[in-house]
């Protein structure tokens, strides 16, 4: 074959891959979630002389294509594999892997959220509680904190972290759980902590706010895999995990309200086990603000918990030391509104925070 031949050949072969990419962009079943990710794709955007003409159409084809090409997930995972085996990346799109564990970089300590979030905790006791209330603060540590000295990457310091919030927090006891906690109480693909792993935080919670907690409890193993939301983040392949749950005679006897949908819920929601993210199977996952009721309490003894997402995995296990623990997210509800639906009278106030969410309190409201 000439060279001439040869040419119309290439030309063809590159037409025919044009137009199959073409055909494949066009006709490939499009996917409007992201389970791995665990956020919604863009769509492609409307063709428009206005759209075109603002440059819109552009930038948002390009957003949407590179959302919705063919075997996205498995270039992903391509791209991941390639960066870390071959290139050896640190990170992928800021999730690093550390042995069997991945998680997001938290660095550095950003003191004016932490400042932030102190002052909105100081409004709510200003607001609502009286020397009658006994009122707690105690930090939950990020993963990273059992993670960074063998990973060997930045790391903000925990301890400092910690001194910080204590030394600023004249209107709450600090109670210590870090030292109880170490990088296996977490799951390996998540940021959350792993509720089997935590009875030892929950009773030494309880006891520095003078009540006690029944130990008796089962565990469960859920159905199915868990993957958590650092793993889709990764584009990396990672063994499936397990979510156990513990019950226990407080916890099968007691009553969940969500104030927030106005709707009784169960302590563990297997709507919610089956869903996109099993880990708000605990109390149905982020809801602004929910009560819980013991039948079986000894007396009657109340606690509001101001918290994060850490915080449903750890409340049913305060449940047996107390007739009613209410929940409060303040993320998701003005803390002027709480008057409302909470009595505050006599009770117990814990603000239970993780350091992801202290050093990002813009999200308060």
């Amino acid at each position: 074959m000439d060279s001439r031949g040869k040419d119309k050949v290439i030309c063809i072969m590159f037409t025919l891959f044009l137009a199959i990419g073409f055909l494949l962009c066009v006709f490939y079943p499009k996917k409007e979630y992201s389970d791995s990710e665990r956020r919604k794709l863009s769509s492609m955007p409307r063709f428009t002389v206005k759209t075109v003409w603002q440059g819109r159409f552009m930038s948002e084809f390009e957003t949407a294509a590179a959302d919705t090409f063919p075997f996205r997930e498995q270039f992903r995972t391509l791209k991941a594999l390639t960066a870390a085996e071959i290139f050896r990346r640190g990170d992928n799109n800021g999730i690093y892997v550390s042995g069997d564990f991945i998680s997001k970089l938290e660095y550095p300590m950003n003191e004016d959220s932490l400042n932030r979030a102190l002052l909105r905790l100081q409004y709510i006791c200003g607001k609502y509680l009286t020397e009658e209330n006994g009122v707690f603060l105690s930090v939950i540590p990020d993963k990273n904190c059992f993670l960074a000295k063998e990973s060997g990457r930045p790391s903000m310091d925990y301890r400092a972290f910690e001194d910080y919030i204590r030394q600023r927090t004249d209107f709450a006891e600090y109670i210590t759980v870090s030292d109880l906690l170490e990088k296996e109480d977490y799951y390996k693909t998540d940021t959350h902590w792993r509720q089997e792993q935590i009875a030892d935080v929950a009773k030494r919670l309880a006891e520095s706010m003078g009540a006690s907690l029944s130990d008796d409890y089962e565990v469960h193993t859920l159905e199915g895999d868990f993957y958590g939301v650092y793993y889709g983040q990764a584009a990396l392949p990672f063994a499936p995990e397990e979510i156990k749950y513990l019950t226990g005679e407080a916890i099968n006897a007691c009553k969940v309200y969500d104030w927030q949908n106005g709707r009784d819920i169960p302590v563990y929601s297997m709507e919610k086990a089956g869903g996109k993210d099993p880990y708000e199977m605990f109390l149905s996952g982020p809801l602004s603000l929910v009560t819980i009721e013991n039948p079986l309490a000894k007396e009657d003894r109340r606690l509001v918990i101001f918290r994060d997402s850490f915080g449903s995995a750890i409340a049913p296990l305060l449940i047996s030391g107390y007739s009613e623990i209410t929940l409060a997210d303040i993320r998701y509800m003005h803390p002027d509104n709480l008057g409302k639906f909470v009595d505050f009278e006599g009770c117990d106030v814990l603000f239970l925070y993780s350091t992801l969410v202290l050093n990002h309190s813009e999200t308060f409201k």
